[in-house]
């Protein structure tokens, strides 16, 4: 039986230095490419080609904050998920966000590479999520 490799994970942040981080350490510790993005337009533009398996995207951000950004990206690809971060804990604090199309969880900043990695295959959409490599 032949493995199939996990699809991507699209990362975005306008924090270019965060995002070069987190696409480094994610990278060496999950089985699946990171597509790393600091413009949401940009990675709204690669979303219909990229066949991601979840999107991970920060709240605020220029053009468009996260929650917005999740609306497009469902507009686009119906059936992605995601993980929201950020660091603006108050701005989400009583907000209900089960109305965000694909949303599954809203991680605080700052995020542990690993906590991510492990709300990325818990919340994965499909039967073939990816590993943490240790566990290979």
């Amino acid at each position: 039986m032949a493995i199939i490799n996990p699809r991507p994970v699209l990362f975005l942040d306008d924090e270019h230095s965060y995002v070069g981080l987190m696409t480094e350490l994610l990278s060496d510790n999950l089985d699946c490419p990171i597509l790393p993005f600091t413009r949401s337009d940009d990675a709204l533009a690669a979303l219909p080609r990229a066949n991601v398996g979840m999107i991970v995207t920060d709240y605020y951000m220029p053009l468009m904050n996260g929650i917005e950004f999740l609306y497009r990206a469902h507009a686009a690809c119906p059936t992605v998920v995601a993980i929201m971060i950020t660091g603006h804990q108050i701005e989400l604090g009583g907000q209900d966000l089960s109305h965000v199309p694909g949303l599954r969880t809203v991680l605080f900043k700052p995020v542990r590479w690993r906590l991510l990695a492990e709300a990325i295959i818990q919340h994965w959409p499909d039967g073939n999520p990816p590993v943490l490599k240790e566990s290979l």
